[in-house]
């Protein structure tokens, strides 16, 4: 019906496109968050926001005038956003849609504080392929980029420049005018660590490990366990009474943590570890089964394997523990991470299989 009568000139598209044009008018006005008024000289104002939290006051002779620059405004932004803004809308529909979790979301938004300062503020339309370029060599150079560092950085470019292809921002792919840029190896910043710095050398582990069995609270036999199974602390703090078995542990959740607002972190038990891989039995040695009885022996009645007045212990707690334990025998203060490779590396130098190694 609608094509007979465009054929045969019952519809006037001008007038349509006409409404079109005004109700699409209408609708951004309505959406401004602020108030228009007239002054006492005659002149119309109102607020508009920066997108910052600031906002800026603007002033036309009349009604109309006013409007029509809040139209052009909103129409600029739609058509052609700022760069934060095609990463906040990126990144908000991933949290949406459960894609990633929310201490991904946090270290996605201090990566792109710290990298894309030079770009934020600029329009998305306005970057060519030659400005990716340049970025992305500036910042490497001027951000000190690890391989890793830079590979994060990457994922925050590809997010934001995909969905502004998507949206017809742009015409050109964020991946191919990557893949054309010449970055050599000597970009990077090459992080060197001694061996002490990466796991618990053979003279330092006795000591530790005797000062962990002298002084056995709660705390002290969990980084003891970690030791023995190679864990993570995340998982450590998750674990309830139904994962321990006679001689090994299921793993199957892990803590996280994120930002609730005014600096403050919450820390969750997720339902599931941090890899698929990560569900898995932990075998424990025949000669270390009494440290998870001695573990049960301080809180036989617990939800959660390691609590202190009722409330589970967070991952922190064994972080500033080590952290302690290693200052009070004058060792090199190492994170726990590092006796997960303390535990791989004894393994591997003891002739254990790598696959068992790796589902451990």
């Amino acid at each position: 019906l609608l094509q007979y009568a465009l054929e045969h000139g019952m519809i006037d598209m001008s007038y349509v496109q006409e409404q079109i044009e005004m109700d699409k008018r209408k609708e951004m006005l309505e959406k401004h968050p602020h108030e228009i008024w007239e002054g006492k000289n005659g002149k119309w104002y109102t607020y508009v926001s920066d997108g910052k939290g600031n906002r800026r006051l603007k002033v036309r002779k009349n009604r109309d005038s006013i409007e029509e620059f809040l139209v052009c405004h909103y129409k600029e932004k739609s058509e052609n956003p700022l760069v934060r803004e095609v990463f906040r809308e990126w990144l908000d529909g991933k949290v949406k849609r459960g894609d990633i979790e929310p201490a991904t979301k946090d270290r996605y938004e201090n990566q792109f504080k710290k990298c894309f300062l030079a770009i934020e503020n600029k329009k998305i339309k306005s970057i060519s392929e030659y400005d990716i370029e340049e970025f992305v060599l500036n910042c490497i150079f001027e951000n000190d980029l690890t391989v890793k560092s830079y590979s994060n950085m990457r994922t925050l470019l590809y997010g934001i420049f995909r969905m502004a292809k998507k949206k017809k921002y742009i015409d050109y792919s964020i991946s191919e005018v990557v893949k054309d840029i010449e970055i050599s190896r000597k970009s990077f910043r090459r992080t060197v660590k001694e061996d002490d710095e990466e796991v618990f050398t053979e003279e330092e582990l006795p000591i530790i490990l005797k000062y962990l069995e002298d002084n056995q609270d709660i705390i002290n036999l969990g980084i003891l366990l970690v030791f023995k199974t190679g864990m993570r602390i995340g998982e450590l703090v998750s674990l309830e009474p139904k994962d321990f078995f006679e001689d090994r542990i299921h793993i199957s959740k892990t803590e996280v943590k994120y930002k609730i607002g005014n600096g403050k972190m919450r820390y969750e038990v997720r339902e599931f570890p941090k890899t698929e891989a990560g569900i898995r039995d932990i075998y424990i040695p025949q000669s270390c089964l009494w440290i998870p009885r001695k573990i049960r022996a301080q809180n036989p009645f617990g939800s959660y394997i390691f609590e202190r007045n009722g409330k589970r212990l967070r991952a922190y707690v064994f972080n500033n523990r080590l952290r302690t334990v290693c200052n009070r025998l004058k060792i090199k203060p190492k994170s726990p991470h590092k006796i997960r490779k303390t535990y791989g590396t004894i393994l591997l130098d003891s002739g254990v299989e790598e696959s068992f190694v790796t589902s451990q």
